[in-house]
């Protein structure tokens, strides 16, 4: 993997340098962690176990689990780890990895997002024609090209990161690897590279925020034509998925749309969208939707039955 450098290792700062602070970091990502496996794990045995949820909307969501689950064991972990070590080092292909898996997984939450919303437009918008468009043959189309297009575009981060030399600094000021961080400690003239990391993650974060609020203010505007009662559970499915792309994006584009400029902010900024929202993901779609929560009372319900009986 190394090509033109003296850098084996880079030495991650994480969040915070302090002591204490480091084992409240720790606490406090170890639960969130275990949270967001835990809740993306019961959505996705509960989808697959379920019956009732066979639908377009909950073949995506079982897909989005798999993806947010992926997106923050790609980042969480490692943050955890350092918190108790007294050097945080990532090997150069460590490190490389991190930024694969960090873009596939990451794309592949921005590719399903899109799929889930042009799954309810056609829902709402085209009723009838509703089981055709979204056949599960489609949907499995669908997913295979989000997966392709996740591999295409983390291939693309890989290349601009295994172009960088690494001649000296060897500090992140970051609790990963990321190309931003990443951009800081090469020992060549990054401009080009950044106006390449901008056309790729940043076009797509941007793009994609725009066609799903465009998406979504067309899916609200015709509901007008709607029953009280489906506007009503539409309204209250959109707002679900509304939630979830403004917490994801808003973070995207504040990080990948801008100059090669850091602020103390940035580390944050990147903790909600890489930890926070796959925590927040099956929160926001199990509280909100009666039903995935009536499927996950069955299927519990089924297994206190089965254990009974034995």
């Amino acid at each position: 993997m190394q090509q033109n450098n003296s850098v084996t290792e880079f030495i991650l700062l994480g969040l915070t340098q302090d002591p204490l602070r480091q084992k409240i970091v720790f606490i406090i990502f170890l639960i969130f962690y275990v949270g967001t496996v835990v809740g993306n794990m019961l959505i996705i045995v509960t989808i697959k176990s379920s019956h009732t949820l066979g639908s377009p909307m909950y073949f995506f969501l079982f897909y989005l689990s798999i993806a947010d689950s992926c997106f923050s064991t790609s980042t969480a972990p490692r943050l955890i780890v350092d918190t108790l070590s007294a050097k945080k080092i990532i090997s150069y292909n460590e490190c490389m990895t991190q930024v694969f898996a960090l873009h596939f997984f990451g794309c592949m939450e921005v590719f399903v997002l899109i799929l889930m919303a042009v799954d309810r437009y056609v829902a709402i918008c085209k009723p009838l024609r509703y089981p055709t468009i979204m056949s599960r043959q489609i949907c499995i189309i669908l997913i295979v090209l989000a997966w392709i297009g996740s591999f295409i575009h983390s291939m693309a981060q890989i290349i601009l990161a295994l172009r960088l030399p690494f001649c000296g600094p060897n500090l992140i000021d970051h609790y990963c690897c990321d190309l931003q961080p990443l951009l800081k400690l090469a020992c060549m003239d990054t401009y080009t590279t950044n106006l390449l990391l901008v056309s790729n993650s940043g076009a797509i974060c941007t793009s994609s925020f725009m066609i799903l609020i465009i998406s979504y203010i067309v899916i609200l505007h015709s509901l007008r034509n709607h029953s009280a009662e489906g506007r009503k559970k539409a309204l209250f499915t959109c707002t679900s998925h509304i939630i979830v792309v403004i917490l994801f994006f808003g973070p995207c584009i504040f990080i990948y749309t801008r100059p090669p400029t850091t602020f103390p902010m940035d580390k944050m900024v990147a903790v909600f969208y890489t930890i926070g929202t796959p925590l927040l993901n099956p929160l926001i779609y199990t509280l909100r939707n009666a039903e995935v929560k009536n499927a996950m009372r069955k299927l519990w319900h089924v297994k206190i039955i089965s254990e009974n009986k034995r």
